[in-house]
């Protein structure tokens, strides 16, 4: 059974900001390598889309969500246009997926439901439910110690709304850990502006995190939350993916759009543009694109799809020499080899 949406504000409250330019994509961004145009797709059911993170478990699974609340799962070597098994229904609409490794189950930050666990049978257990401090789940990590650390993505506006959190661009977010020997959820950091995508270090000493609405990649030490700007990048980030030897993947949904940037100074506007329907507000552009960057930072390969083949890439997961892909808007999840 689903769960109830929460309703949005109906207006937003922006603040003036200075106007921003959207850098080219040239030197390590620069559309040097087009694979994401010539991915390989497994769709999901007919009627479902969203996939909007892909994980592979240790039985060499690969599983996605939908927008219906749905858990799937391919095998890995599954040839293009084979369909999915249900795994379980969490009745809301799962958005990061991570490897629980207390039981090989999954840890799902669900928008509607808040952090879930999936035991490797398809039995779903809520762990915070949406009572505060939860409010908007959206990715996480796991530590050793069992600690799940997840994006709380603004305390403001549901998943359905998201658009209008960027509109704000107000500090609406935070990062919590959740710890399931107490059962308690903590804050350790706020002020953040649409946190998304985060993944430990090899260490554990810190998290990689980044804000959609800032285009920003932070460091944030651990425990005492303490952020450091590492990037700003010329792509609206989502996921992040850890490799395992201190790199990570970086989905980036669209390049940054020159409009919304120049509607920064212009609060009053942007609270009239939130008023649209959204198929008249910015849309992102249709372009595939994931990077894959060190720990400080630093682009060291980036993957293109300038016709947007596959596009709106909020997933990424390195598996071997396979990258999988999920998104926001796809009709399943997507596979290109990196060799």
């Amino acid at each position: 059974m689903a769960v109830p949406r929460q309703r949005p504000p109906r207006l937003i409250r922006p603040v003036r900001e200075p106007a921003t330019v959207p850098p080219p994509l040239e030197g390590p961004w620069a559309p040097t390598d087009l694979r994401l145009d010539h991915a390989d797709l497994l769709p999901l059911p007919y009627g479902a889309h969203g996939p909007e993170d892909v994980l592979i478990d240790p039985d060499g699974r690969v599983i996605s969500g939908d927008e219906d609340g749905r858990l799937w799962w391919w095998p890995a070597d599954a040839p293009p246009g084979t369909p999915p098994r249900l795994l379980a229904e969490t009745g809301g609409r799962p958005l990061g997926i991570e490897l629980d490794p207390v039981d090989g189950g999954l840890v799902v930050c669900d928008a509607y439901r808040g952090l879930l666990r999936v035991t490797p049978d398809g039995v779903v257990h809520e762990l915070t439910g949406t009572a505060p401090p939860v409010h908007l789940a959206d990715n996480g990590t796991v530590a050793r110690d069992g600690t799940i650390y997840f994006t709380d993505s603004s305390d403001r506006f549901p998943l359905s709304h998201w658009k209008k959190d960027l509109l704000e661009h107000r500090p609406n977010g935070r990062v919590l850990a959740y710890d399931r020997r107490t059962g308690r959820t903590e804050v350790v950091t706020s002020g953040l502006y649409f946190p998304n995508g985060v993944a430990l270090t090899p260490d554990e000493s810190a998290l990689m995190l980044v804000e959609t609405a800032t285009h920003r990649l932070l460091r944030i030490d651990l425990p005492d939350g303490r952020a450091t700007v590492l990037t700003d990048l010329p792509a609206y980030p989502d996921n992040v993916a850890a490799v395992g030897d201190g790199t990570y993947w970086i989905a980036l949904p669209s390049p940054r759009l020159p409009i919304m940037e120049r509607l920064l100074p212009h609060p009053r506007v942007r609270q009239l543009v939130a008023l649209l329907p959204g198929a008249v507000q910015p849309q992102p552009r249709r372009y595939g694109l994931v990077a894959l960057v060190n720990g400080e930072g630093r682009v060291l390969r980036t993957l293109h799809g300038p016709t947007g083949a596959y596009s709106m890439i909020t997933g990424v997961r390195q598996h071997g020499d396979v990258l999988w892909l999920g998104s926001l808007t796809a009709t399943g999840v997507a596979r290109v080899r990196l060799g």
